[in-house]
């Protein structure tokens, strides 16, 4: 998926419909001359339902439509007959989409199972027929009620990605190489900070036609978690990643207080990532010789312990079975 098709952040006005008018209508046949109020109820307004869908990715298709409507409820008529209902409005959404209301940022849902539809807005009941106004004291009411109109919102879209493995580091640590060498996602490379603004997804291709999905997630500052550089940006897309990947590249001038960095921005903003699995990667490293990469794999055993860790190269391929091997069974919840 290019960077520039990948939408995650989009605002949308949508209508439900209105109900139907109730019908004022009397009986009227042959050899019958007064039967009677028979008018019938007006139909529905539509509803404006989000929907979840599995195969989509992004919300670009509402790059280009923003506007959503619902049918609007047929009228009743003669013999007690209902209007039909409005056309509900389905739009359907990838999996992690949160929906805000616009204007008070609240959070009115999110979509995280398949299958799950929401009501957003519910449209207009119909108004009642002439009919259901007949008593004993009023025999022949000559009036219905008007349905009720459909409701207006503006809501805000935010997608979340999901993944299997989400990568975690600094502008230019190599996570866009690492993507480009694992899967056949082509993210930008270059050799500049923030080279990646949008999400990029990926499909790692594992043994015996098994696969996951890898997200290279714009880089994260110190000071993220207030907002700074793409802040909240970035953080609230490694929220539904299942492992969490930090690369720290080879050329860092302190691998234990560069994590120590990322770590604690994830904390200040959600501590409930901290739950999930991690891994640490030590990237680029075909910048170093073997006597340089032993060293530092005894300085990450000293640093990390028991959190798994590795040292790749994405130019040469270093290492990157080994990795595939590790995440598929950190996902797979075996021991590593």
């Amino acid at each position: 998926m290019t960077e520039g098709n990948f939408v995650d952040y989009v605002k949308l006005f949508v209508s439900s419909g209105n109900g139907g008018k109730g019908s004022v209508h009397l009986h009227r046949e042959k050899f019958i001359t007064k039967g009677g109020p028979d008018g019938g109820d007006g139909g529905r307004g539509g509803h404006v339902i989000i929907r979840a869908n599995s195969q989509l990715w992004t919300l670009y298709t509402f790059k280009f439509k923003k506007h959503f409507a619902a049918g609007h409820g047929g009228d009743g008529s003669k013999n007690r007959s209902s209007g039909a209902q409005g056309e509900d409005c389905i739009i359907e959404v990838p999996l992690g989409t949160v929906i805000r209301d616009s204007e008070t940022n609240e959070i009115l849902f999110e979509i995280t199972e398949e299958h799950q539809e929401e009501i957003i807005l519910e449209g207009g009941l119909g108004g009642r027929g002439n009919w259901h106004f007949k008593s004993a004291t009023r025999q022949t009411p000559r009036y219905a009620q008007p349905g009720i109109e459909g409701k207006t919102l503006q809501v805000t879209l935010e997608l979340k990605v999901l993944a299997d493995v989400g990568l975690v580091g600094f502008p230019n640590a190599g996570k866009s190489t690492l993507l480009a060498a694992l899967t056949s996602a082509k993210p930008k490379i270059a050799n500049y900070e923030f080279t990646t603004l949008k999400p990029n997804l990926g499909i790692v291709e594992y043994r015996d036609y098994r696969s996951f999905v890898m997200a290279d997630i714009p880089g994260i500052i110190e000071g993220a978690a207030e907002g700074k550089g793409l802040g909240h940006y970035f953080l609230r897309h490694i929220e539904r990643n299942s492992i969490l990947l930090f690369v720290i590249p080879a050329d860092s001038k302190d691998v234990k207080e560069e994590f120590q960095i990322l770590f604690n921005e994830l904390k200040k903003y959600n501590p409930e990532l901290l739950d999930k699995k991690y891994m640490v990667i030590l990237s680029k490293a075909d910048l170093l010789d073997e006597e340089l990469k032993i060293e530092y794999l005894k300085e990450m055993k000293s640093i990390f312990k028991e959190i798994p860790h590795l040292i790749i190269s994405s130019a040469t391929q270093y290492q990157l079975t080994e990795l595939k091997d590790v995440l598929w069974k950190l996902i797979n919840q075996t021991d590593v």
